[in-house]
């Protein structure tokens, strides 16, 4: 069979499945639509929590910015695992144990204020939109390539899918969709690694074979291979970093704590039965998630490797199908700049002649690698099962910030949980179109886009969450002066370096302290600690109840006072 019609095949049967599994586990109560009925076992909210973190950014485009990227494209590892382990040791089961449904509900609860519940639902918002846009622009890459549609309509199909089973079925069904989806995104992302390691190196373990040697006889390792490549190309080492040590700090930094302030991944803390249970699916999520971020980096070494071999100094007119297929997509192109018909992929702007997006990487991978058809319409569907498992939890979090936290708990605390549902469920399909809408027209590639979500909850919710458990003095003021300082600051650098919103993007040289607007979450999560702070010291303590609160989650289930045999 074709390669069309293995995508069709096996996309068709797990969006099946996913819809089917919407269908038998839909939500009939606010509970279960915001957290699944609170009794999800440990090791399926483990695997629907790793579903729910390895995103678009992960699945397709972090190893497609490590091959491009090289040394440098490490900091996405480091701080995307680091505060993965943060989030799991210093957040989760406090927040489990406060018991709450939403980080703006916790928020608000915790800081005795709507007004602070209202800033933290904004903060939500502006998080959770920036990052199911780099999901909805995933979705659409995967469908433009492999059902031969451009990426709009793409993103349309990626759209209906996500709303009906996020919309039917709530925390509840997204959970057990998640779960199917991390099967098929880790079985797509590890069986060609095995495959292009085994052919590469005669070693079926990715992470050995990047490091070991070439089975062409040679007796050359495969990075002195490709970083001799790289140079020839006049590209720098692939082993060699070109950012500043602040920039790498600041970004890892920012994406480390960016982590332990995401609202779509925090909830799935509340949707377990006990505190024990959240610690236990934190640890089992990150077993998880290593498999596939110990195996990126070889699947961007291998990608790198051959698309050099394949392309470079070669005859256009001798270029294998998957190159006039990627090339339909507008996402791989060719600029015959001296008319000879040789592709010319070298370091000099000027010269260089092949324009390659980092998102088609992975994708293109087992094609540029000549593996089985089924092999390359796996990947499909595994780029498409880590697009929308996230999208979907981030759905939620939106839908929930709305019925539950804006209208719920502040503009209509009588409402029946009939209506609630039905407001959840409205707000969850009016963010489906905002999301699509920003996923045809996205401010940058899926991991960039990704990053700008991660310092943004930096920015606003790590400060936070943070002195809200660890600090029970504390009090409202300090807590949205932070919050409101923290996020404008980090829009306004996105908006200035990023964006262009401001007039014409500045030159690198001119970031503030030489930090890039991934990286800048760092700064403005500082000044969100700093702001806090010294507000906090010149206004009045919270109430003792709000203190005592404080001090009783921070208390192991089970534990009394210390008493003398």
């Amino acid at each position: 069979m074709s390669v069309q019609v293995w995508t069709y095949l096996l996309v068709g049967i797990t969006f099946a499945l996913y819809i089917g599994i919407a269908i038998w586990s839909r939500a009939g109560s606010t509970k279960e639509f915001y957290v699944a009925g609170g009794g999800v076992s440990p090791l399926a909210n483990g695997m629907a929590t790793a579903a729910d973190w390895m995103s678009a950014a992960s699945f397709i485009s972090m190893a497609g910015i490590i091959a491009f990227a090289g040394y440098d494209g490490s900091v996405y590892l480091m701080g995307w695992t680091g505060g993965y382990v943060l989030l799991a040791l210093l957040l989760a089961p406090y927040l489990r144990k406060f018991g709450k449904f939403t980080v703006p509900d916790f928020i608000g609860d915790r800081y005795y204020s709507n007004t602070a519940r209202m800033v933290a639902v904004f903060c939500a918002l502006i998080v959770s939109f920036t990052y199911v846009a780099g999901q909805m622009r995933g979705v659409g890459v995967v469908f433009s390539r492999f059902l031969q549609v451009d990426i709009n309509t793409g993103v349309i199909i990626g759209m209906i899918i996500v709303l009906f089973y996020a919309v039917l079925g709530g925390m509840k069904g997204i959970t057990y969709t998640q779960v199917a989806q991390y099967c098929v995104l880790i079985f797509a992302f590890m069986v060609p690694a095995i495959f292009i390691s085994f052919q590469m190196t005669g070693n079926p373990i990715p992470q050995l074979g990047m490091g070991s040697t070439l089975n062409d006889g040679s007796g050359t390792f495969l990075m002195d291979r490709l970083n001799g490549l790289s140079t020839e190309l006049g590209f720098a080492e692939y082993t060699d970093g070109t950012k500043s040590v602040i920039d790498v700090f600041a970004i890892t930094l920012a994406l480390m704590v960016g982590t332990a302030g995401l609202p779509h991944v925090i909830v799935r803390f509340f949707t377990v039965k006990r505190v024990k249970d959240a610690r236990k699916s934190a640890g089992l999520a990150l077993l998880l998630i290593a498999i596939l971020y110990t195996t990126a980096p070889a699947v961007s070494v291998f990608a790198k490797m051959n698309l050099i071999d394949t392309v470079s100094n070669e005859k256009y007119s001798l270029m294998p199908v998957w190159f006039k297929n990627w090339e339909e997509t507008g996402l791989l192109t060719f600029d015959d700049k001296n008319k000879d018909g040789i592709i010319q992929y070298v370091a000099d702007k000027d010269k260089n002649e092949l324009t390659v997006d980092n998102d088609i990487m992975v994708l293109a991978n087992p094609e540029i690698a000549n593996l089985p058809a089924w092999v390359i319409a796996l990947v499909a569907a595994g780029g498409l099962a880590a697009a929308l498992s996230t999208a979907a939890g981030l759905l939620l979090v939106i839908s929930a910030s709305v019925s539950h936290d804006l209208i719920k708990k502040v503009f209509k605390p009588n409402i029946s949980e009939k209506g609630e549902l039905w407001a959840a469920r409205g707000a969850a399909t009016v963010a489906v179109v905002i999301a699509g809408y920003f996923g045809i027209h996205p401010p940058g590639f899926v991991a960039a886009v990704v990053a700008l979500a991660f310092g943004l909850a930096a920015a606003s919710f790590f400060p936070a969450i943070v002195l809200g458990i660890f600090y029970k003095k504390m009090n409202k003021e300090g807590a949205i002066g932070g919050m409101v300082v923290g996020i404008s600051l980090m829009l306004f650098y996105m908006a200035k370096f990023k964006l262009g919103w401001l007039g014409e993007i500045p030159d690198k040289s001119e970031w503030w302290f030489g930090i890039s607007p991934e990286g800048f979450g760092t700064v403005a999560m500082i000044v969100n600690f700093i702001v806090a702070l010294v507000i906090n010291r010149f206004t009045p303590e919270p109430p003792e109840e709000v203190q005592e609160i404080v001090e009783n989650i921070r208390i192991p289930s089970g534990a009394g006072e210390a008493v003398d045999h």
